[in-house]
């Protein structure tokens, strides 16, 4: 394997990242890569939030992988910040690679560098494989999410 780049995301990226958020069956229901107004409006709101870190993985100048690390300070635990992982997502082809733990692993070292006391993430019930990567990697299944659609 070529050497990996992890980097913030551009909008010239947004094509290559709505396609893999786009790209299982889940994302085929809620994401919509023919319209990039949205995700391009969302690209200018985390731009200019110092809190939100959406990055790129690239391999041979090609977009592979990308995730969102969120830093959320608060009151709980001591005054604690916390940072949450999400949209956690690996190109089909490099899917069994080390890609997704070496994005984590940023992610895990950034939140440190950020001296967040705590890492967390939600994954959806059904996604049982990527259950089993997070427990791989120390994860917990500690809570029970909720969501409400607005």
């Amino acid at each position: 394997m070529s050497e990996l780049g992890i980097r913030p995301v551009g909008l010239a990226d947004l094509p290559a990242v709505v396609a893999m958020l786009a790209d299982d069956p889940l994302g085929a229901q809620r994401e919509s890569p023919d319209d990039l107004g949205p995700y391009e409006a969302a690209f200018h709101r985390l731009a200019d939030d110092p809190n939100q870190h959406v990055v790129v993985a690239v391999r041979e100048g090609r977009v592979v992988g990308t995730l969102h690390l969120t830093i959320v300070p608060g009151l709980s635990r001591r005054g604690a910040t916390r940072s949450i992982i999400e949209g956690v997502r690996i190109h089909g082809d490099e899917r069994g690679t080390g890609l997704g733990t070496e994005l984590i692993q940023w992610a895990v070292e950034e939140s440190r560098r950020r001296e967040c006391q705590l890492v967390q993430l939600t994954s959806d019930v059904t996604r049982q494989d990527a259950h089993r990567f997070y427990e791989r990697l120390g994860f917990t299944a500690s809570h029970v999410g909720f969501k409400l659609a607005l």
